[in-house]
């Protein structure tokens, strides 16, 4: 009731406004007509006039009235320069504030209840840095200041806030517009007000947000710094913590271009990938598939093997992949490439400081312009009660433990349904092992489309893996020899007994241990950075799985790149993270690779979009090879070739994958790609058929039905 009452007599005093025709009071020609009829008020009653116009500003400027840069040109021409800048600045800062206010009371619940997804990005922006935001906004007058007051009412910006970063911001404009008002007796028309002076002077508000964006960084960051004492000289130029993929290439980077780098490890070089993650469960994912291939040799006219397999010799080979691969990730080479590379615990002291703990007991402190974070993550184990009592493995820890076995574990229970859990659990499936694979959701593979999860648990249940889902873990319990989980779907609880558990949760992020704590670094689960991955303190970055929202090694090492390039060039230049086109992919049989938007993100964020599919089990390719499960989903732009997203499931999705990922990120569409001469036969055809597909769809018919006329005639 108090919102209605409100908006009717805001409607009431508009329309008296417009009953009066007030206005034509607020033209140019009003303004130079009435200019002498001004000055003869003001000099019989100089208080009077300036509180009138002082209130007449306000109400102007609170209602959203039409008319405040006239009103602006009549306080320089009235006031003069200091008084009129004095009336206006205050008067138009109250006003804004009024019409803020007005709109978070009218508006404050129904606006977000409607788009609170869509504003959640702009409340997180004012909520992190809203003082800068609406200072850049009010020194640029090309947006409507009274746009800018309705639309900030709805943010969670403090009004004490709005007011004086308000008054600060709109004051250059001001100036520029009264100082135009005191020349108002000479100006003929608006146009006048762009004299060359004039001109330079918008041209310096155009440059002057940068200028203070600029200042007011430098201001933060001495704040920021201001309890440690900088070094004189610096002994590195980038110390990088952490040798990873993402430290691995951040150190190369630096090394590249000649800067003094120093990369310290705590534990092996090439960091969760080369050790315990893509490297070892791609060479088992092949010998997997291979046993697979073998134990249905007659798809392919062959006599199916039944040679038992040696479980040792697959483990070795995992192994001998990564001592295969280890090389390109050594100390030995980074060494040659310029790199000092150190084995120990690094703890950032200050903002340039690096206390190194060295693996050989000694200890070193360094002093570096710029550091790198890039200390990566690390599997979750639930804390399910019970669970230190049986004999669980991680991602992690099962490749060192698996190798003691002769064969593979009988009984493997598989805890997560995401990418590393489907991709064990069919694996182990394959090479023997009886696996029950639990997930808490409704569906494997959460983040992808609902046909996707299915048809990978298809692939999954069709090699014998037992997939529950919906299931929550309660509890592990030791019962004599045995070991056991209890899960729960419902009110029905159910025991599954096992030799083996594999915690596939999920992996967090290596937040301590390294001195961010003592240096107010913020984390949530990952290490705070800004959009040019700086974290509090701008000489300091994070990049890798540690940063998020990724933990892909390509995109640590894509991160890696802007980590490192700020923080050796970023008082000359920085560079924006781009994750524009961050694509990935899930390595069961078949695979499942994806880039930008699938259909539920895309329903989730309110975009609106086509689909366009292509089966697989068409693809010549695919039937040659007995490889015919799966599809290709093209998002795109209604009526348009633009992609938003494609999703493949198929064999070798992640290789084929790669022509989407290069349209979308040169902003080519489905035409270039049908367009393109593909070989036959391969999968990468299907790109190009599905492309076709599209086309079909979107084929002119009235076009073609003129065209069937026209050889129809011409046949005679």
């Amino acid at each position: 009731m108090k919102r209605l009452i409100f908006l009717v007599l805001l409607a009431a005093l508009i329309a008296l406004a417009f009953a009066f025709d007030l206005q034509q009071w607020l033209t140019f020609d009003a303004l130079k007509q009435s200019q002498a009829q001004f000055d003869e008020w003001r000099t019989q009653s100089p208080w009077l006039v300036a509180g009138g116009f002082f209130a007449l500003y306000v109400l102007v400027t609170a209602v959203s009235f039409p008319g405040a840069t006239i009103m602006t040109l009549a306080a320089g021409a009235l006031f003069g320069l200091a008084t009129g800048t004095l009336l206006v600045s205050f008067a138009s800062t109250i006003g804004a504030t009024l019409a803020f206010l007005s709109a978070r009371f009218v508006l404050r619940d129904a606006v977000p209840a409607r788009f609170g997804d869509k504003l959640k990005a702009v409340n997180e922006g004012i909520a992190k840095d809203g003082a800068f935001y609406v200072f850049t906004l009010r020194l640029v007058p090309i947006f409507p200041f009274f746009l800018i007051n309705l639309a900030l009412g709805l943010t969670p910006l403090r009004t004490r806030t709005f007011y004086w970063i308000s008054q600060v911001g709109m004051l250059p404009a001001t100036v520029v517009y009264i100082n135009a008002g005191t020349q108002l007796a000479q100006l003929d028309s608006l146009r006048g007000i762009l004299s060359p002076g004039l001109l330079l002077s918008f041209a310096l508000l155009g440059v002057f947000p940068f200028i203070a964006r600029s200042v007011m960084r430098r201001l933060q960051t001495r704040r920021r710094y201001a309890r440690w004492t900088r070094p004189a000289r610096f002994d590195r130029n980038l110390i990088v913590i952490g040798g990873g993929a993402a430290g691995l290439v951040s150190a190369y980077i630096a090394a590249a271009v000649k800067a003094k780098v120093t990369l310290v490890e705590a534990h092996k070089l090439g960091g969760d990938c080369l050790n315990y993650g893509c490297v070892p469960s791609k060479a088992l994912i092949r010998s997997a598939k291979l046993a697979h291939q073998m134990r249905h040799a007659d798809r392919y006219g062959l006599t199916p093997a039944t040679s038992t397999m040696s479980f040792r010799a697959v483990m070795a080979r995992v192994h001998g992949v990564i001592k295969a691969i280890e090389p390109h990730d050594s100390a030995e080479r980074y060494t040659k490439l310029g790199v000092d590379v150190v084995h120990g615990y690094a703890r950032i002291v200050d903002p340039w400081t690096v206390d190194i703990a060295r693996a050989d007991g000694t200890s070193q402190r360094l002093t570096t312009r710029s550091i790198v974070i890039a200390a990566g993550a690390q599997p979750v184990v639930p804390a399910l009660p019970g669970i230190d009592t049986v004999n669980y493995v991680t991602s992690d820890t099962l490749w060192d433990e698996f190798a003691k076995l002769d064969a593979p574990p009988q009984r493997l229970v598989v805890l997560g349904g995401g990418p590393i859990g489907c991709e064990l659990a069919q694996s182990f499936a394959r090479l023997g092992s009886r696996v029950t694979q639990i997930q808490r959701g409704e569906r494997l593979l959460p983040l992808e489309d609902e046909d996707v999860a299915a048809a990978t648990r298809t692939a999954l249940e069709r090699d014998g893996v037992s997939v529950l889902t919906g299931h929550e873990a309660l509890r592990c319990e030791r019962r004599g020899t045995q070991n056991v989980i209890v899960v729960a779907s419902g009110a029905m609880e159910q025991n599954i007994e096992f030799d083996y558990l594999l915690c596939a949760v999920g992996r967090s992020a290596r937040l301590t241990g390294y001195g961010l704590e003592d240096l107010g670094i913020t984390t949530q689960r990952t290490v705070d950075t800004n959009d040019y991955l700086e974290t509090l303190y701008p000489n300091i970055y994070a990049c890798g799985d540690v940063a998020g929202p990724y933990q892909f090694t390509h995109t640590a090492a894509h991160q890696a790149w802007y980590a490192s390039v700020n923080a050796l060039f970023g008082d000359v230049k920085r560079f924006k993270a781009d994750y524009s086109t961050i694509p990935w992919c899930t390595f069961t049989d078949p695979e499942v690779a994806r880039v930008g938007l699938n259909e539920q993100e895309a329903r989730q964020r309110g975009i609106a979009f086509e689909v366009t599919r292509y089966g697989i089990d068409d693809l010549d390719r695919a039937i040659t090879d007995s490889a015919t499960h799966g599809f290709v989903k093209v998002l795109t732009v209604p009526g348009k070739d633009r992609i938003l997203g494609v999703t493949i499931v198929g064999e070798h999705a992640g290789d084929v994958l790669a022509e989407f990922v290069l349209a979308m990120k040169h902003g080519l569409g489905l035409n270039k790609i049908l367009g393109t001469i593909h070989i036959y036969p391969t999968f990468a055809e299907a790109n190009k058929y599905a492309a076709g597909e599209w086309k079909r769809a979107h084929a002119p018919q009235r076009v073609l039905a003129w065209l069937a006329h026209y050889h129809a005639w011409r046949r005679g």
